[in-house]
This record gives C-alpha cells, structure tokens and sequence, in this order.
C-alpha cells in the first residue's frame, strides 16, 4: 500500500506539472488558451492526489506492513483481509451483463434501460441470499 500511495502522488505531481506547462504550450502554438485540456489535466491531478492521501493516510493508520508490502509474504497472510468471496457464484456475472444491458439502454434505446433495470434487481437478490436457499443453506 505504500508502493501504491507513492505512486498516485507521483501521478499527482505528473499531472500538476503537465496543468501547468499543457496551457502555456497552448498559448505559444495557436495564441488561445484550450481549457478542456487544462481542466482535466488539473482535475486528473486533483483525483489522483485525492487517492494518494487516502492511501497514506490508510496506511499510516494500518501501523504496519501488508501481506503484499513484504518480500517474505505469503498469499495465505492476507486472508483474512481479503473477506469472503463465492468462488463458485454465477451471480456477479449476471449483475454485470445487466448493469451493462441498462447503460446500453441509456445509449441506444430507453425502453432497454427497464429490462436491464429488471434483471438488476433479480440479479442482486440473487447473489445476496444465494446462501440462505439450496445446497449451501445455513
């Protein structure tokens, strides 16, 4: 995680530079300011200083080294990290085709946003109570 905060504040300090130098070349080459680039140079800047303080701060509130931050690390120290996941689970799957299927709507046609909207909404119940029916009740 470490790795990872450095990283997004080089981005940061990457994009800032780039805001800077991006508006200047601008007026130089065509003598008018482009400010859709300027602005998201300068917002790509932000967003990644956003994440590399959240990281830091993460981190330094962790009070110590993660599993995968250590070179003697194993993949079994991280476990219970990691949470809980359904190896086996189709549900995510088709949470995600229907996701798409509503996005797609909202591009081509709308009447396609409410089927996609539909197979959400079973989707979703499905994989929440997938434990509490079946083989793998409890």
């Amino acid at each position: 995680m470490r790795l990872n905060a450095v990283l997004f504040w080089i981005l940061c300090l990457f994009f800032g530079i780039l805001a800077v130098v991006y508006p200047v070349w601008s007026l130089l080459d065509t003598n008018e300011l482009e400010a859709v680039g300027t602005v998201g140079l300068s917002l790509a800047s932000v967003f990644s200083g956003f994440i590399g303080f959240y990281l830091q701060r993460s981190y330094n509130a962790q009070g110590g080294d993660l599993p995968e931050d250590r070179l003697d690390g194993n993949i079994d120290d991280g476990d219970p990290e990691l949470g809980f996941f359904s190896p086996w689970s189709w549900w995510p799957i088709g949470l995600a085709a229907s996701a798409a299927l509503g996005f797609l709507g909202l591009a081509v046609g709308f009447w396609i946003t409410f089927v996609g909207v539909g197979l959400f909404l079973v989707m979703i119940v499905g994989w929440v109570y997938e434990y509490y029916r079946g083989f793998f009740a409890r």
